[in-house]
């Protein structure tokens, strides 16, 4: 066999082995084949001076290749340079992995790099990249210690790049904001980078507008922020009133009894009175008929209070902190910082746990975090879990992953699953595993399902007489200092979910000596427990994924029951009578394919509904750009200024008498703008009610979907003709005088504050759950 041959050969199974374990991935030879060239270009590199290496990435610039990637030959000088900037600015240089990863994402890929390899240098590399090709680049994380503490470390990355960096949070303010976003690469939290865009929308003078327009996004952790945020709407409110707590129906449906009074479904994710509750209830409100027409604005009140009081449980789904009732993150088990509930449920929850209620609003705008990102024009990421969701990728965001080896073998080891017939026997195995583990001083993380869990378990692990540190939604602000110190040596760390991504958990701790780390090296490395299967095979992957970072050992092992959450919502009905041993463990081996697939089922189940509410909020997005075309003509423009002097030749004669041109045309834009911001708020309130009420349209065989398509689409047109007749009749009315106009006695008035918040997914959507139950009901047919 000639050479060649034998490296056909060789690529040839390479592919096919690709193809078996990793089918969505991309192929990395043309990446692997730069290598060599990249490490060619070390030595030059590093004799120059640090303004040397810097003239090397200035050289990059100023090129009017009008490609959307680099060429090969861009690839391996920002690869080089990279390398010898982290070198010398960190004390690390790349490895060729890495290097991999810089190039995946400079091509417009999502890589998949394990825990502990580097994503935030590749990305910081990456971003360079761009950057020197002419792009903006926004690298945007999942929350805003991520953002500032990436931007800071990597900054001195940057600047031997020549590369302009800052980063936004909350506290920053309209300046910091735009001298952020003038930066070449800019760090932000999802949420944050969001909320901006929101308020840039909604700028009255171009001076208040703080981004430029998206050009390239990097997104960390982007299976977190492309899949399970994806459909979390931002919304910019302005702010009115407080809701009034309903107390007397949070009072009513406190007493009321479960199979008596009220039912739910079998998915928990809806309550309806009984006829012997709704008469209960109608004889506590003085004998009124619930179900008449003037009866309707109580039914309701009781039917959300009914769903608060029964459907979200405290320190499950929320937290009761410093009087407000905040929300958890079910993706990530913890603060959903600015989330709250829509439609009166926040309300009625405040009422339930009696705390004071927060402000309502109008919905001045809102964007969901996918269609955020789909204005970008390049958009890559990184995560150490994407072959899970890669065509939840494609499908979305048309995406390629790349999946990049490790520089170092994975050589932890997972152990099969332990299943239990209940509950009460699995948590005392947990304690047990602990405890013999424990016994040992090797370090232990339990990975649990929610804040309710997590501190019940450490209730028993304390009873048995284990110390453990517990990082959960009450005390998130200390995540990464705890999760950090999880690896050193007799640490028991119990936590929720996420615990920590992002950080690197090292063994020894995280200022542990070098005999620290080989101490715990030799008894196994960090030990992960999870005490139930998550809803997503990834989430799981996550967890694992904590321990055995560059090649260090570890283990892991998950603990189930029958009674799990995700056995219950997936595969309720276990087939048979599965045999137990005398601690109530689950013989059987059928039983973990079972569990397996009960977790398929909410995995598809979820997608459905990814899918679905994708369908409605598709066509919103595309009338927002469309809207934002004609806003930014009306903005930057003349337009305004043009229609009110064609429709009101006398009125804009006399304005022009008494203002300056500069003050002519903020008077007619602000008009245009208030009408044409106040007609887009009251068309996102018409398709919310549209889209509450449209799967009764099902009832009469028509497609929900085409039903919404046909109410949305003629109120859109209506927009701009009806803005415009509004702002003439406005630029009619007003004041004129030796001051100006008058434009609030004319009632062109914007909000006295406003504010932001993320609608956390609305557990009683009809839709939702329409598509839940059908693609259960399917898969149970197939199963059958």
């Amino acid at each position: 066999m000639t050479q060649k041959q034998a490296s056909l050969l060789t690529r040839s199974r390479r592919l096919l082995r690709r193809l078996v374990d990793r089918p969505a991935s991309v192929d990395l030879t043309r990446y692997e084949a730069l290598l060599p060239a990249v490490g060619a270009r070390e030595p030059d590199l590093r004799e120059l001076t640090d303004a040397g290496l810097t003239d090397a990435a200035a050289a990059l610039r100023g090129s009017d290749d009008a490609r959307p990637t680099p060429t090969d030959e861009q690839l391996v000088e920002i690869c080089a340079i990279g390398r010898e900037a982290g070198r010398r600015a960190l004390g690390e240089r790349a490895f060729d992995v890495q290097l991999l990863g810089v190039m995946g994402l400079l091509t417009g890929r999502v890589i998949q790099m394990a825990t502990g390899e580097g994503k935030t240098l590749a990305g910081a590399i990456a971003a360079a990249g761009h950057a020197l090709r002419g792009r903006h680049v926004h690298v945007i994380s999942v929350n805003d210690y991520l953002a500032r503490r990436d931007a800071r470390w990597m900054r001195p990355v940057l600047d031997l790049f020549g590369v302009s960096v800052d980063w936004v949070e909350p506290g920053h303010g309209r300046t910091e904001r735009a001298r952020a976003y003038g930066c070449e690469v800019t760090y932000g939290s999802v949420s944050e980078i969001g909320f901006d865009l929101l308020r840039d929308r909604l700028a009255t003078s171009t001076a208040d507008v703080v981004q430029r327009a998206p050009d390239v996004a990097v997104v960390d952790e982007a299976d977190s922020v492309l899949v399970d945020e994806a459909r979390i709407p931002l919304v910019m409110a302005g702010s009115v009133a407080s809701g009034a707590p309903d107390t007397e129906a949070a009072r009513i449906v406190s007493r009321l009894r479960p199979g008596l009074h009220y039912e739910t479904d079998a998915d928990g994710r809806n309550a309806w009175l009984t006829p012997a509750g709704s008469s209960v209830v109608e004889k506590t409100l003085g004998g009124i008929d619930l179900y008449s027409d003037s009866g309707t604005r109580r039914l309701a009140a009781i039917n959300v209070a009914l769903h608060a009081h029964v459907l979200l449980t405290r320190d499950v789904d929320y937290l009761v902190r410093d009087d407000k009732v905040q929300l958890i993150n079910t993706s990530r088990g913890r603060v959903a910082e600015l989330q709250r509930w829509p439609d009166g449920l926040q309300t009625a929850v405040e009422a339930k746990e009696g705390v004071p209620p927060s402000d309502q609003g109008e919905i001045l705008d809102s964007v969901t975090v996918q269609g955020m990102l789909a204005r970008y024009p390049t958009v890559s990421g990184m995560t150490g879990t994407a072959v899970a969701v890669a065509e939840t990728l494609r499908e979305f965001y048309k995406l390629e992953i790349a999946v990049i080896p490790p520089n170092e073998s994975n050589i932890r080891v997972d152990a099969a699953d332990r299943v239990f017939a209940t509950q009460a026997d699995k948590f005392r195995a947990v304690v047990a595993e602990v405890q013999r583990i424990h016994a040992g001083g090797r370090p232990v993380l339990i990975g649990t399902q929610d804040v309710a869990e997590s501190e019940e378990l450490a209730g028993k692990l304390a009873r048995a007489g284990l110390d453990c540190v517990v990082l959960n939604a009450r005390n998130d602000a200390e995540e990464a200092e705890i999760i950090a110190e999880a690896g050193t040596k007799g640490a028991i760390t119990v936590s929720t979910q996420m615990a920590g991504r992002g950080t690197d958990i090292k063994l020894g701790g995280s200022h542990g000596t070098t005999e620290d780390y080989e101490q715990v090296v030799e008894l196994g490395g960090l030990y992960v427990i999870g005490t139930a299967r998550y809803r997503s095979s990834r989430l799981d992957d996550q967890l694992r994924g904590r321990a055995g970072r560059q090649g260090d050992p570890g283990g892991s092992i998950f603990f189930a029951s029958l009674n799990d959450e995700v056995v219950l919502a997936g595969a309720p009905d276990v087939p048979g009578d599965p045999p137990t041993d005398d601690n109530g463990e689950v013989t059987s081996p059928a039983i973990s394919r079972h569990i397996d697939h009960a977790q398929r089922v909410t995995e598809a189940a979820n997608l459905e509904i990814h899918r679905n509410t994708w369908r409605y909020t598709r066509l919103i997005e595309r009338q927002r750009d469309d809207l934002l075309g004609y806003r930014e003509e009306v903005l930057r423009g003349e337009r305004a200024v043009e229609l009110l002097r064609s429709r009101c030749p006398q009125r804009f004669a006399e304005l022009d008498a008494v203002v300056d041109e500069t003050e002519r045309a903020r008077i007619c834009r602000e008009i245009l703008l208030f009408h044409l911001d106040e007609l887009w708020s009251q068309h996102l309130a018409v398709l919310a009610d549209v889209r509450e009420s449209i799967h009764l349209r099902a009832l009469g065989r028509e497609t929900p979907i085409d039903e919404f398509h046909r109410a949305a689409i003629p109120e859109f047109h209506a927009i701009y003709p009806e803005a415009e007749r509004l702002a003439e009749a406005t630029f009619s009315e007003i004041t004129v005088d030796e001051g100006g106009a008058d434009l609030a006695g004319a009632g062109v008035r914007r909000p006295t504050s406003t504010w932001t918040y993320v609608v956390h997914d609305n557990p009683f959507d009809s839709d939702a759950e329409q598509a839940l139950k059908k693609v259960r009901g399917t898969l149970r047919k197939r199963r059958g």
